[in-house]
């Protein structure tokens, strides 16, 4: 069982306590990277405010996920195809 412990990040220039079970370092890792992400998208809009930034970091994220959803799902599918055909295959084989 992961036990809970309280690490310390920064995102944004706002430092957060946060509850944490994964392995060590992963919640740092992923803050870290939200933290790049908002000031690249500081950076290219100019003069907005923090919560503007934060959602158009939402925004970016999800375009994110839903593009690797799309992928995940394209990669099923061909698994699943290979799958039907390695059975076609394998039956037409013990017939013989």
């Amino acid at each position: 069982m992961n036990e809970r412990k309280t690490v310390r990040v920064t995102i944004f220039h706002q430092n957060y306590l946060l509850a944490a079970t994964d392995q060590d370092g992963e919640v740092e890792s992923l803050a870290e990277e939200v933290d790049e992400l908002m000031v690249e998208i500081a950076k290219r809009a100019g003069n907005v405010d923090t919560n503007r930034v934060a959602v158009l970091a939402c925004l970016e994220l999800i375009d994110r996920l839903h593009l690797a959803q799309k992928e995940h799902a394209g990669l099923k599918e061909r698994v699943d195809e290979k799958a039907r055909e390695f059975v076609t295959l394998l039956d037409g084989a013990l017939q013989t």
